[in-house]
C-alpha cells in the first residue's frame, strides 16, 4: 500500500460510527501536512473505552461507505496483525512498511488525554504528531501532559508542512475550520445501532 520514501498520515480510532468530521480532519491533514495519503486504522476496540465498539465488519464497511478519495484508505490492519494499543501497531507497521514516513494524526480531545494511552511518550519518541483542532479542546490539549512534556518539540503551525520529515519527537496543531460532530453524540442520538 505504501513505497519507500511516501508520507503516509495514520488516523486511528474505533470509527463508531464514521462521520463528516473524520473526513474533514483528513483532508485537512492531507493539505496541511503534505500528505501522500492517510490511512483510517480502524481499530478492532479501544482499550480507554469500557463499552465495546459495533462488529468491526460494520465499522469497516461504513468507513469504505463514507470515503471517496484516492488518497485515503480503510486498513483493518490492527485486526490483521493482532495488535491492540498504538504502540504495538506502530511497531508492526514500521516493519512491514520500512522506510515510509508515518505521521500519527489526532483530534486535539486525543492530545488531551495522550498521557493515558500505554507508552503514549514512546509514541511521540517514534514518529511525527499532527494534532488538528476540535471544538471545545484546543486549551485542555496546549495544557495536556503531553503537549507540557513535548513543548520543546513543538513546529508551529505555519511549519505543518515540514513535520512528516521532522525527526522525532516532533509534533504540530493545526487550527481548521470546525465541523462539530462526534460518534459519541451520533451514538446518543439512535443514529447508529
Amino acid at each position: 500500500m505504501a513505497g519507500r520514501g511516501q508520507k503516509i498520515g495514520l488516523l486511528g480510532g474505533s470509527f463508531d460510527p464514521p462521520h463528516a468530521g473524520h473526513l474533514h480532519i483528513t483532508r485537512a491533514a492531507l493539505t496541511r501536512f503534505g500528505l501522500d495519503q492517510v490511512w483510517w486504522l480502524v481499530s478492532p476496540g479501544n482499550p480507554l473505552k469500557a463499552r465495546g465498539p459495533a462488529p468491526l465488519e460494520k465499522r469497516l464497511a461504513a468507513c469504505r461507505a463514507l470515503v471517496d478519495h484516492p488518497r485515503i484508505r480503510v486498513t483493518d490492519f490492527e485486526a490483521r496483525v493482532g495488535t491492540r494499543y498504538t504502540a504495538e501497531t506502530l511497531t508492526a507497521l514500521f516493519r512491514h512498511y520500512p522506510g515510509v514516513r508515518f505521521t500519527w494524526l489526532m483530534g486535539a480531545d486525543n492530545l488531551a488525554s495522550f498521557h493515558r494511552w500505554d507508552r503514549w511518550s514512546t509514541i511521540m519518541a517514534s514518529l511525527p504528531v499532527g494534532v488538528i483542532a476540535r471544538p471545545g479542546d484546543r486549551i485542555s490539549a496546549r495544557l495536556s501532559p503531553a503537549a507540557n512534556r513535548f513543548r520543546t518539540a513543538q513546529l508551529r503551525g505555519r511549519e505543518s508542512h515540514r513535520l512528516p520529515m521532522a525527526p522525532p519527537p516532533a509534533w504540530c496543531f493545526i487550527n481548521v475550520p470546525m465541523v462539530d460532530l462526534s460518534s459519541t453524540a451520533i451514538r446518543a442520538q439512535g443514529a447508529w445501532a
